[in-house]
């Protein structure tokens, strides 16, 4: 029955051309309904595991002159238990709470502890459902990464929220975890009339209440996580798009922009469109069709994907396709703890390289990926984050973003790139988790019912081991007569910790004269031995040449092997001295971005001949001197690619 519902949902959605076969309010029922469906998997985390709340609405008055919210949000929850008589919900004691209202009835609580104690007015049985409202006012707290500021741009006022992890309760009551999203959300500030206030979904009323004050009213119709829930508030410039999601329909495309910055940041903006269509491709269509999508700028320096909005510090292609690719990954589906994190931020550290691949090509892509995979190798302890008390912990860049993002490198090099994007947009749109919340077993089990693997093992090391594999491997081959000839391949791991060592499927790549050949072994012992039998006599081995696997690799010719084993090489140039021109040859063991820099004998860089990727194998560059005005000495030459450096050094004589 739930095969049959994601097929006639996700279908229905994304084949439908225009507005009378689009039923919204169908969809949005169906969104919201699905995503009460799967609550009861939720995880046992922090908040109250008696109530599931269904809705939020913030009404709230903000001064910015006083730095001080006072107003009301009112909470739709469901008992969870067969008697409920009290509950919980958390809001930072900096707060003063006046009132807690169930209609007209007022209800007996205590807030202590950063927390509102609620009793109810008699038991609630499982599934009935209540409407609090909380009154309160006071001077947010700020915590994380500054979860709620009155700040300033260029003199002017500026307030903003960043509440990821744990800053929403920092000057909102909520339930203040991201296993338990609210079906939909309201959000209302009435504040001095200069300012907007941009929040999540559409803007259904801006009021001018005739005292100096407005009130912007914005709705959000999908499920939401508290995290989400956002403001920024400013004397925005606005500057609006469409993605033309089909010939007939559009969603607005709305940035809010402080007004000395807009011009310059135009071309970048304009960015945000073609990404919306990249990877709509990629992941199925953006999951928040019915309402907008957006930027807010703010006073912090990187950015973060509130639903429908991100709120934008800087606005490079990196960060700005990172954030999109969160709606998708954080925002529509959700982790359901912060241990599980990497499926928000892996899943979008990799969605930048994909939109960098889907405009600069192969080299885009790996030049992104050898960048991850430099800051993966730093990585400490599992990507599964066993301490979620320290904020910096949970976001660390090294294990959370790039080692997180090189895993679904590693599954695309497994599977393939058709059956690898099929993973993606089955689970962003899988009935069990989209417009919910997730852990990682919720993912493997959706990419092994899409390919038929077992990636136990998989997810079993990379996400919840640490480290990873450091190859030694030797290789050579004999002539078997008739042309044939018979490579052996010698794997060996140095000792892990855990696991002790890596199962993985490896690609060997062996050239020939005019041409190669790949095959795919199943690496699954600490030390052991392949062997093969090719038709033509190898000249090199190519150890996982696609680079899919996250490793250090030291690769030997076996000593009796007479053919020698192209690797990293750097060759004396030649003429050498030379005027005015010369040639460098190298090789490259595995696809990879290469430099090579010209110095002079001071250390000063005269010239970069090369600075870009490389496929593996040999390579040659010139270097003509003529343009330079060099005088006649001593001049060095340096390649660096990957963790290989080496320096020659030539001279000119004139």
């Amino acid at each position: 029955m739930k095969n049959i519902f994601f097929i006639i949902v996700v279908t229905g959605f994304f084949l439908s051309s225009n507005a009378q076969e689009f039923d919204k309010e169908h969809w949005l029922n169906e969104v919201q309904r699905h995503a009460r469906m799967h609550k009861a998997g939720q995880v046992h985390y922090p908040g109250d595991e008696s109530i599931d709340v269904t809705y939020y609405k913030l009404d709230l008055t903000i001064s910015y002159q006083n730095q001080t919210i006072q107003g009301s949000v009112t909470i739709n929850l469901t008992s969870e238990v067969p008697a409920l008589t009290g509950f919980f919900i958390d809001l930072k004691n900096s707060f003063t709470v006046d009132s807690v209202m169930l209609g007209s009835v007022p209800l007996s609580f205590t807030h202590t502890g950063a927390k509102i104690n609620i009793i109810t007015d008699r038991p609630y049985v499982v599934g009935e459902e209540l409407s609090v409202k909380i009154y309160y006012k006071g001077t947010p707290s700020s915590s994380g990464f500054g979860s709620f500021a009155f700040g300033t741009h260029n003199g002017q006022p500026a307030i903003w929220t960043l509440s990821q992890p744990y800053g929403a309760s920092d000057w909102w009551p909520c339930k203040d975890t991201p296993g338990d999203k609210a079906d939909s959300s309201d959000v209302w500030v009435t504040i001095q009339s200069d300012l907007k206030v941009v929040s999540n979904g559409i803007l259904t009323d801006v009021i001018n209440n005739g005292n100096g004050t407005k009130t912007h009213k914005w709705k959000n119709h999908y499920p939401i996580a508290q995290y989400l829930i956002s403001l920024a508030i400013a004397g925005y410039a606005e500057y609006e798009q469409f993605y033309h999601y089909s010939p007939t329909d559009s969603m607005p495309v709305i940035h809010y922009i402080y007004p000395e910055n807009l011009n310059t940041l135009i071309p970048q903006l304009n960015k945000t469109v073609p990404m919306l269509h990249i990877f709509a491709e990629r992941f199925g269509e953006y999951p928040f069709i019915l309402e907008k999508y957006g930027h807010a700028e703010f006073g912090w320096g990187g950015g973060m994907e509130h639903q429908t909005v991100s709120s934008m510090g800087s606005f490079g292609d990196g960060i700005i396709a990172h954030e999109l690719a969160h709606q998708w990954f954080g925002d529509m589906i959700t982790c359901k703890d912060w241990h599980n994190i990497w499926l928000n931020e892996g899943f979008a550290t990799y969605s930048e390289a994909l939109y960098f691949e889907a405009v600069n090509g192969t080299a885009g892509y790996y030049q992104r990926i050898n960048n991850l995979m430099n800051a993966a190798r730093n990585a400490v302890g599992s990507i599964y984050v066993h301490d979620i008390s320290d904020v910096w912990n949970i976001f660390n860049y090294n294990r959370t973003y790039a080692k997180a993002a090189i895993v679904l490198h590693m599954l695309r090099g497994i599977v393939g790139d058709s059956t690898f994007f099929n993973v993606l947009r089955t689970y962003a749109w899988h009935p069990s988790v989209s417009y919910g919340v997730a852990v990682t077993e919720d993912f493997q089990a959706i990419a092994e019912s899409v390919t038929g693997l077992d990636f136990g093992c998989f997810f079993q090391q990379w996400i919840y081991g640490v480290n990873y594999p450091r190859y030694n491997v030797i290789w050579g081959y004999n002539s078997l007569g008739n042309n044939l000839f018979e490579i052996n391949v010698s794997v060996n791991q140095l000792i892990n910790s855990n696991p002790p060592f890596f199962t993985m499927p490896v690609q060997l790549k062996v050239n020939y004269p005019g041409g190669d050949t790949t095959i795919t072994v199943f690496n699954n012992q600490q030390n052991q031995q392949f062997s093969f039998v090719i038709d033509k006599q190898p000249t090199q081995l190519i150890f996982d040449p696609g680079s899919f696997i996250l490793k250090e690799l030291v690769i030997t010719p076996d000593s009796d092997n007479v053919n020698h084993l192209l690797s990293y090489k750097l060759e004396q140039n030649y003429p050498n001295p030379f005027n005015p021109g010369t040639t460098i040859k190298y090789s490259i063991g595995y696809p990879d971005h290469v430099e090579i820099k010209i110095f002079d004998v001071l250390g000063n860089e005269i010239t970069t001949l090369v600075d870009e990727y490389k496929a593996a194998g040999p390579h040659s560059v010139d270097f003509d001197m003529s343009s330079l005005n060099l005088s006649s000495g001593v001049y060095f030459y340096k390649l660096r690619s990957g963790n290989f450096s080496k320096m020659r050094k030539m001279v000119l004589m004139r």
